[in-house]
Order: structure tokens, then C-alpha cells, then sequence
């Protein structure tokens, strides 16, 4: 795992990448979430989708709503970022839609639209 620093409009942002699953159950959610407030001091992470397990897509898990409420709790904000267009399921894309208009996260296609949507709110 790689956490970058990125300073934009005057935000700093943890950019998060890696070529295996980060967040695959609740506790590797919080330990990104520690690392990061105390490695790059910020609340804002922009991360991929690919390094997220598939299970978070898949509503009927719970595993979103578990971390998602982790990082709610935590005060994170977050942006996933890539492609969603082979997801059916009307209740993810429901879900997507809903969590893009709040401001706590985002499911947006690019990391420029990630980085975008955290510098704004």
C-alpha cells in the first residue's frame, strides 16, 4: 500500500494505491483510517476502487454500511474512484446516487473527480 500526500486548493488528501485489497473487512478499514490520520494528518482520502474487496459492492453483505458508518463515525470523508458501469444492481447504483449528494462519499469515475469532490465540500 502507498499513501501520497496531495495538496490542492489548499486541502490535503491521502491518495491510497496498491496493487493488492486495502479494505477487505472493517478493521482494515480502520487501520487505513488510523494510518492515515496520523501518518499524512487528514480526514480525506481518495482511494480506488480496485483495492476495495467486491464485497463492498455487494449491498447485501453489509459490508459497505459497516465502513462507511466506521468512516462517519471517524469523521473521513472519501472518494472512490472507477468504473462502475458493469454494476445491475439498482440498489447499489440507488446507493452510489445517495451517497454522491451527501458529503461524507463519493463514487466518482476519475481521481481528478475524487480530488475535486474532496477540496469542495
Amino acid at each position: 500500500m502507498e499513501i501520497e500526500t496531495i495538496i490542492n486548493q489548499g486541502e490535503t488528501l491521502a491518495l491510497v494505491t496498491g496493487n493488492e485489497k486495502i479494505i477487505t473487512d472493517v478493521q482494515s478499514a480502520l487501520d487505513l483510517v488510523m494510518s492515515i490520520k496520523y501518518s499524512v494528518d487528514t480526514n480525506k482520502i481518495v482511494i480506488h476502487k480496485k483495492v476495495i474487496a467486491e464485497d463492498f459492492f455487494i449491498l447485501s453483505t453489509g459490508l459497505a454500511g459497516e465502513i462507511l458508518q466506521k468512516f462517519i463515525n471517524y469523521d473521513v470523508k472519501i472518494a472512490i474512484y472507477g468504473d462502475y458501469s458493469r454494476y445491475t444492481s439498482k440498489p447499489l447504483k440507488d446507493f452510489i446516487y445517495e451517497s454522491n449528494q451527501g458529503k461524507d462519499v463519493f463514487f466518482v469515475s476519475t481521481k481528478e473527480e475524487a480530488i475535486q469532490k474532496l477540496v469542495t465540500i
